[in-house]
């Protein structure tokens, strides 16, 4: 499946603009008011990062690549808040009941925001899953690149990195699986590695063929050589 918002090494996208050292943090005022309403609205406990990210993945392919960054942040956060219940249409639209919100106790306040940041949100969990690789070891990424949990779901393999042979050169514990996770289907945490492919594995023509590129990648997406 193609999609949209999958661009890394892709052909015909244009060159990356880099920002100068003293830009600023915000281009616009309203990105940082975008950034801390998705972030606050993620701590009312309804969705996770996964959910989050795929929110943005689901954008209609035309306002995926017509809006900017935090366009696409705050549509996405959009969809969220009325799929899961959170508001209704008629409350993005300012039609709607000026009663207490059910979930007004879980609001992030502004003295407690450092100390939520700092802490984070940890994906490491336990699992029974038995680590099949070994650091050193040659594998192969899945090909097609696909959600085998969901037709068309979530997923964090790259399609530039289909079907791609790298190594393994860390093992990172084992963690919650995106795959699962952003629909719900529990967290489902397995091994996760950070494997190394050559930039030829990846490119037909690549400016420095000998130059890595380093993915951190679930053992679902991998399998020998």
């Amino acid at each position: 499946m193609t999609r949209v918002h999958d661009m890394g090494g892709r052909f015909g996208d244009g060159p990356i603009n880099h920002e100068p050292e003293d830009a600023p943090v915000f281009a616009e005022e309203w990105h940082g008011r975008a950034l801390a309403v998705t972030v606050a609205a993620g701590f009312l406990g309804q969705w996770n990062i996964d959910t989050s990210r795929h929110a943005r993945e689901r954008l209609s392919p035309k306002d995926y690549t017509r809006f900017s960054y935090y366009e696409k942040w705050i549509s996405g956060l959009a969809d969220l808040l009325v799929e899961a219940g959170v508001l209704t249409k008629a409350d993005l639209a300012g039609q709607g009941s000026d009663d207490p919100h059910p979930l007004s106790a879980r609001v992030l306040k502004a003295d407690a925001v450092s100390a939520a940041l700092a802490k984070g949100g940890p994906a490491d969990r336990p699992s029974e899953v038995p680590v099949h690789f070994s650091i050193g070891q040659e594998v192969l990424t899945a090909n097609p690149v696909s959600n085998r949990l969901v037709d068309g779901g979530h997923t964090r393999l790259p399609i530039y990195a289909a079907g791609a042979r790298g190594r393994i050169v860390r093992l990172h514990g084992t963690h919650v699986l995106p795959d699962s996770s952003a629909h719900g289907l529990g967290e489902a945490p397995e091994p996760l590695y950070a494997v190394a492919f050559p930039a030829s594995e990846l490119w037909s023509n690549p400016e420095h063929p000998k130059d890595e590129v380093v993915l951190d990648l679930w053992q679902s997406y991998l399998e020998p050589v």
